[in-house]
């Protein structure tokens, strides 16, 4: 490749915006995109929060359809013929990173705007413009590429204080890997999630993204506990849903999302939600890349400080054996996966060592 062909790449929301009673404005959001709105959502969102807004956005005109639970072709077709039925000219996707996922996919098939409301900090899957498809069952099937990043996240921070600590627990742990995959893409000179080579501002954001997580964490988790809002949880909220979906997308995934994307086919794990796996795939690839050991003890206390997952039974994978869990590497290591950004070689071989690696330094800490 010659320096005529690098080209370096950086894709945002069209506006991040994180505040108090931000739900109430959706009309007003709506309106700058010409109106006719319908707002996907999820179940518990509908009942517990859409329900003292319910009169004042049907005034407006908007249209409410409650998601069915998985972000696989056939919720996004079902959701597809309602927007051109209705001919709407703006979506919103209201819930976790599934909801929002089908949200943003629904939006680009149908070419309008997309505002994403995010009820739970859990993922970093509200500013980006990747979104991942599950099988009817929930099984990682495939990655889908929008044309545009959202137009508007919106993030009401009492929403998000009032949902429980587990979600942003979680969100932690995917944003966890945001700096150690961004660092092995740097490092390797490997393409990011948008089609290009990682600019300094993704690359630093994804620094802070770490270095916030690490020091504001605990105490945004007590917070959340408390459903009190506090700087802290403003500070981990923007590192989770802002930080490392600018970092990952910007930079790169590598090895810790293909080792969740391998957990994923065990039936066991699907009760535990994406940045739990993550937090686990964060430790094995650690041990993968011969991280400095005082690195991978920091990260193993920060993980136990905080209640993530640091061995397979914290994840539903409790008395395997290596045959199921070579599946896991197997699945981690298909070609198509970012796990190849990482330096050298990397087989299943080596993943399925690394995954009980951590998993056997987990145990032994506790």
């Amino acid at each position: 490749m010659t320096t005529s062909d690098r080209v370096i790449k950086s894709v945002f929301p069209g506006k991040y915006i994180q505040g108090e009673g931000l739900i109430a404005k959706l009309p007003e959001f709506i309106k700058t995109f010409g109106g006719n709105g319908m707002i996907i959502c999820s179940p518990t969102p509908k009942k517990n929060i859409l329900a003292s807004f319910t009169e004042k956005f049907t005034e407006e005109g908007i249209l409410l359809e409650e998601f069915r639970g998985e972000c696989c072709e056939t919720e996004i077709k079902r959701l597809y013929d309602i927007v051109v039925q209705n001919q709407i000219k703006v979506l919103v996707g209201m819930g976790g990173g599934k909801v929002i996922d089908t949200a943003k996919i629904v939006a680009d098939k149908t070419n309008i705007p997309v505002i994403i409301v995010p009820t739970i900090a859990s993922t970093d899957a509200p500013c980006s413009g990747v979104a991942v498809i599950y099988t009817d069952d929930g099984v990682v099937e495939s990655i889908y590429y929008q044309k545009m990043n959202p137009q508007v996240v919106l993030v009401d921070i009492d929403v998000i204080a009032q949902a429980p600590a587990r979600f942003l627990r979680a969100g932690i742990g995917d944003a966890l890997s945001t700096w150690f995959e961004a660092r092995s893409c740097d490092r390797t000179q490997s393409m990011n999630e948008c089609g290009g080579y990682s600019t300094m501002a993704g690359l630093n954001l994804a620094k802070l993204c770490y270095d916030s997580i690490l020091k504001y964490g605990s105490a945004a988790i007590l917070a959340c506990e408390n459903n009190i809002i506090t700087p802290a949880l403003h500070y981990i909220v923007e590192a989770n849903t802002l930080l490392s979906g600018i970092g990952f997308e910007s930079v790169g995934l590598a090895a810790a999302h293909s080792i969740h994307n391998g957990l994923s086919a065990l039936d066991e794990t699907h009760s535990y939600y994406h940045g739990e796996k993550v937090a686990f795939g964060v430790l094995a690839s650690l041990h993968l890349t011969n991280a400095a050991p005082a690195e991978i003890l920091s990260v193993y206390k920060f993980c136990q400080e905080i209640g993530l997952p640091t061995t397979l039974a914290e994840i539903g994978i409790v008395n395997t054996d290596r045959k199921n869990l070579l599946k896991v590497a197997t699945k981690a290591c298909e070609p198509q996966e970012s796990i190849h950004k990482e330096a050298g070689e990397i087989t299943p071989e080596k993943v399925l060592y690394a995954i009980i690696a951590a998993d056997a330094m987990g145990k032994k800490m506790k």
